[in-house]
């Protein structure tokens, strides 16, 4: 089932079980594909699953950083609200990977491309971002190949 079929169906269920919060979080991630399906990323009106998770991702950390502007402004209650917001956006991404796991295929990844020192940290960055689309925060793998390759 693809994410646009799996969103509507979730759309509908939230409005039967009367979820207003859950429902326009959901209304969001339509949204957002109906417009990755007039972008330059669709194919015959179609979005690559990668498409969907990148863009999956965008609404989530757009979420966490509405948040903490909020609570910068003493606005908890809608500091909750977004990230109330962006745990329902996750629960469509890959499960994500931990911090030792990452790790662990990184080394493997540093150990395949030859990286000996910061200077091939471009090389390792490349092939760890298609390896871990998705599944893995860009920031926090920048921060493992940084200390890896400075050991």
């Amino acid at each position: 089932m693809n994410l646009e079929t799996q969103i509507n169906n979730d759309i509908k269920q939230a409005m039967l079980n009367k979820e207003k919060d859950v429902l326009e979080s959901l209304r969001a991630i339509k949204s957002a594909i109906l417009l990755l399906k007039t972008g330059k990323d669709a194919v015959n009106g179609e979005v690559s699953e990668s498409a969907s998770i990148a863009m999956l991702q965008k609404l989530v950390k757009q979420r966490r950083e509405a948040a903490d502007i909020y609570v910068q402004q003493n606005r908890q209650d809608l500091a909750d609200e977004e990230l109330f917001q962006a745990s329902i956006i996750e629960r469509y991404l890959p499960k994500q990977m931990s911090r030792d796991e990452i790790e662990e295929a990184l080394k493997a990844i540093i150990s395949e491309v030859g990286a000996s020192s910061p200077k091939d940290m471009g090389k390792v960055m490349g092939q760890a971002s298609k390896r871990f689309a998705g599944k893995a925060d860009n920031r926090v793998v920048s921060e493992i190949v940084k200390s890896l390759l400075n050991q």
